[in-house]
């Protein structure tokens, strides 16, 4: 199953002032089409070509860096996309998606606090995550191309923290680009998605 860059699921404006056209065009035409280009040929070369993208991220995790790394950050990069939109972020999160946050997190507060944290604390550059694992939610990070599948677990938020996400518009200020993510992007309803895929 050849990858496919996705188009953005909104235009390049529809994130701003929290994430410039700018950064989405450099982040998403660039840097995620480089990662399909080189997983389609680390992918063939491998033999794994005919494996649904999960699978290649399972399979080459600890076997095969090269493809591991590009696998893992098409992976990450096509949710990414999804749990941003315009007007997002906040607390009002569908109730099913904040009941699980108060009974496995602590409540909201304590998640946001963790979560910012997670992504502040990830040394050089990688994610931070809200994951499910054991049928529970937990917050998560980790380095460079690298997700929660590989860790027995199934992300359903994530936050890039390479620096090409953020750099352009907060320089080094990454806590701040956090902030604004997690404040004004998250889109919920796509979190609530993927929770439920994942404990379905």
């Amino acid at each position: 199953m050849a990858f496919e860059l996705p188009d953005l699921p909104y235009d390049y404006e529809a994130l701003q002032p929290y994430m410039s056209r700018e950064t989405l065009e450099y982040h998403h035409d660039k840097h995620h089409k480089a990662y399909v280009d080189n997983g389609n040929k680390l992918a063939a070369e491998a033999g794994m070509d005919g494996l649904s993208l999960e699978e290649v991220v399972k399979q080459s995790h600890g076997k095969n860096p090269g493809l591991f790394n590009n696998a893992g950050q098409h992976y990450n990069h096509i949710h990414f996309w999804k749990w941003m939109k315009g007007g997002g972020g906040g607390k009002n999160l569908p109730g099913k998606l904040q009941a699980a946050v108060d009974s496995d997190l602590g409540g909201y507060d304590k998640f946001r606090a963790d979560f910012i944290n997670a992504g502040t604390t990830q040394f050089g550059s990688g994610w931070a995550w809200l994951a499910v694992k054991n049928g529970k939610l937990e917050v998560m990070k980790t380095p460079n191309g690298e997700n929660p599948l590989v860790h027995g677990a199934v992300p359903i938020l994530g936050v890039d923290v390479w620096e090409h996400s953020y750099y352009i518009d907060y320089r080094n200020a990454r806590p701040k680009y956090l902030e604004a993510f997690v404040d004004n992007l998250i889109n919920w309803d796509y979190v609530l998605e993927c929770y439920e895929k994942a404990s379905g």
